[in-house]
Parts: structure tokens; sequence; C-alpha cells
């Protein structure tokens, strides 16, 4: 299907960090699928649906509605050349949808040019579709990071909007609304007009916040479908608590990270062969989410290998893990997932942004090999590696490979095998 090299290439696109996989896809496909402009369009990730690449001229003005309705026109597993409103304008596309309903959209560059291969780009997307929904469901360090910044993005965005919309639009029914204007009917019709704005941008307000977050409800419920589904060859009793309807909503990133760390603790606590019990909890204030999941008597919980695994999750989102395991008398663990960001994040939580590449490369660095050595220490290309050294620099905010270095020293990255 494809040849050593570009299978390689592809898996750089599925490895390197979430947030960029639009742009690695892109140039993945620029050679083969000219285009203008790519969309990766899927649901699961809640902070960030669209994932965008090539001319901002078309992408910042592609809405979720124009990729609902050009999804709604594709049928699952196929691929097709076709026209749709995309940016507010008419525009010819090359369209594929995968199985699990993520959407892939191109703007080739000759709106009269018919997708070459589209079999062979369906498969290629759906390695990549597949990629993210692994890195969604698993919620790995990686995907929490990169929803957690959009949905911060999203939510300041949608505050400024709000609140100067709204300022304008009450100032003018304010002044429409005076008795002092003439004109009756210019009034009434502007007045009409003002309102139905302000309808639309509290409906738009509403619409946002339902992509970005899940009710506590519905997210234990499906945590309880998991866990349920997980443990249906095992004895123990289970017990679920489950929040009020009225709880705090969950950001997405929290309510994905919440059900794979319970899913995680789940698991660590039936490996213990005296397993009878096993209680899960979860409540909200209005701060954070807290995950409580005990047994009662069995106490043989591997406590440090648990906390291993949740470790990069609890990092990433700035959480607190309690693991408490006495023999006789039973295993606690008890999760805080605040629902938003430290503002003053910690050198170690950005290194928790990095991906495993990333990471085999800072260590390389840190440890004062040059690009052509890390290479072949790692199987890939000066070039990539200059890539991800690139991708290094930007996310732990530094100007040069040694100040990369000494974050990557102070953390005892060097050292790790």
């Amino acid at each position: 299907m494809t040849d050593p090299i570009e299978l390689t290439e592809l898996r750089e696109v599925v490895e390197g960090p979430l947030r960029e996989i639009a742009a690695r896809f892109s140039r993945f496909l620029a050679d083969r699928w000219p285009h203008q402009a790519l969309v990766i369009f899927t649901l699961e990730c809640t902070g960030r649906p669209r994932k965008v690449a090539g001319a901002t001229a078309i992408t910042e003005k592609i809405t979720i509605a124009e990729l609902e309705q050009l999804k709604a026109t594709v049928p699952p597993d196929s691929r097709l050349t076709t026209h749709a409103e995309l940016g507010g304008a008419d525009r010819a596309v090359w369209a594929a949808l995968d199985a699990g309903g993520t959407l892939l959209v191109l703007v080739p560059r000759s709106p009269r040019a018919k997708c070459p291969q589209p079999a062979l780009l369906g498969a290629l997307f759906g390695i990549v579709a597949t990629s993210i929904r692994q890195q969604v469901a698993q919620a790995s360090p990686d995907y929490l990071a990169e929803s957690r910044a959009a949905s911060t993005e999203r939510a300041r965005t949608i505050a400024e909007m709000a609140a100067a919309h709204e300022t304008a639009l009450v100032t003018v029914l304010t002044a429409l609304r005076s008795t002092r204007l003439d004109d009756h009917r210019a009034r009434l019709a502007a007045t009409d007009s003002a309102s139905a704005a302000l309808v639309a941008l509290r409906s738009a307000q509403t619409s946002e916040r339902a992509l970005s977050e899940e009710p506590a409800h519905s997210a234990f419920t499906r945590l309880r479908r998991e866990v349920r589904q997980m443990l249906r060859h095992h004895d123990a009793e289970l017990e679920f608590v489950t929040p009020p309807k009225d709880a705090h909503p969950l950001p997405g990133e929290i309510a994905h990270a919440a059900r794979a760390m319970t899913c995680t603790t789940v698991l660590a606590f039936t490996t213990q062969p005296d397993l009878t019990r096993l209680r899960i909890a979860w409540s909200t204030d209005t701060t954070a989410l807290y995950l409580d999941i005990r047994d009662r008597e069995s106490g043989h919980l591997d406590a440090t290998g648990l906390r291993r695994q949740l470790d990069g999750r609890a990092k990433t989102l700035g959480a607190t893990v309690e693991v408490d395991a006495v023999p006789g008398w039973g295993s606690r663990v008890a999760i805080a997932l605040p629902f938003e960001p430290d503002s003053d994040q910690p050198d170690d939580a950005l290194l928790s942004t990095l991906n495993r590449r990333e990471l085999e490369v800072l260590r390389l660095v840190s440890r004062g090999q040059r690009n052509k050595s890390i290479a072949e220490a790692l199987g890939i290309t000066e070039s990539t590696v200059k890539f991800h050294v690139a991708g290094v620099l930007k996310k732990l905010d530094v100007s040069s490979r040694g100040e990369a270095a000494a974050l990557a020293l102070a953390a005892g990255i060097a050292a790790a095998d």
C-alpha cells in the first residue's frame, strides 16, 4: 500500500502531540493529495473538536455547524469528492468519514480535481482517527494537556465575546426603548432584532458549553457501565455512589480523566485475590471532582505500582492522589481533580506535557548529544529530531537546548532509563 518511508512518517503523525496532529497529517498528505486546508472533526475531543491546518483564511471561518452538516452527508467508511458550505463559502472538498464517526475534510488546491486514491486516503485517515480515539479513551497525558489548554482558551473567548456583545446589545435595546425616540415602527423592528441577537448569543454560549462539558451524573453513568463490563467475570460486590444530578458539570478532559483513572484503579484492586467488595464514589464541589475507590478487608493493593500508573494524568491536570493499603483492614484511593488549571504551572507539570518521543529526545539532549547521534539512537531522521527539539522548546517555554536540559536534569529525566 505505501512504502516504508511513508509508514515511518505516518508513525510520526500519530505519535506526536495531539494538538498538532492536523498539521503533521497535512504535511504527510501534501504530495499525494495537494490541499489548501485540512480539518479533522471529532466530538470526542471536547476541548478542541476541530483540528485544523493550512490556509487560515479558510480554517478560521469553518464552524462546527458546517462540519456537522457535511458529516451528515458522508456515509461511514467512505471517501468522496463533493461541494459543501465551508468557511462561509461553497467549496470543493475531499471528505472521509471514519467508521468511528471522525470526519476528515480536505480543501483541494484545484477545485476541479478529483480525490486521488480515495481508498488509500480513507485507510490512512482510519489509522489517525483510531489514534485520536485511543488517546481520548485512555485519557493520555498528551490528550489531557491539549484538551485542558483548549478548554481554558474556549472558556475565556466565550466569556469575552459574550460580555462584549451583551453590553453592546443591551445598550442598543436601552436606547431603542426610550420614549424620546421617534419612528415607532423602526424602533420596534430594531428592538426585535436586538432581542433576537441576544437570544442567539446566549444560545450559542450554551451550545459551546455543551460541547466542552459533561454532566457529572452522565459521566458517572458511563463509568458504571464500563466497570460492570470490566468485572463481569469477577465475584466482587460493587457499590456505586453517583453524584447528584445537579452536581457541578465536568470539563471534558476531567470527565475523560476521571473515568480512565477510576478504571485503572479498579483493575488494580481486582488483582487482590481476596477482594469481595468494592465501593466507587464520585462527588463534586465548585472547584474539583473527587474520586473515592475503596475495598473492605483486602488491603493488599500494589500502592507503588498504582501511583506510577496514575502519575502522568495526575501531573498533567494538577490532581492529587492518595493511596492507602493496610492488610486485613482495607485499601483506599482518593483522587482530587481540579476543574481549573494552576495558574503558576511548575516545571514538572510542563514536562508532563511532553509525549513519549519528546521525552526520549529531551533525555538525550540533556546528556549533551547532538541531533545526528540522537537520530541514530532513536532510528529516526535528523529532520525529525529537529522537529521534536523545536516542539520541546515550545512546550517548555525556553529558548535554548541548554535551558531545556537544565529542566530535565532538575526533574531527573536525564538519569532515567
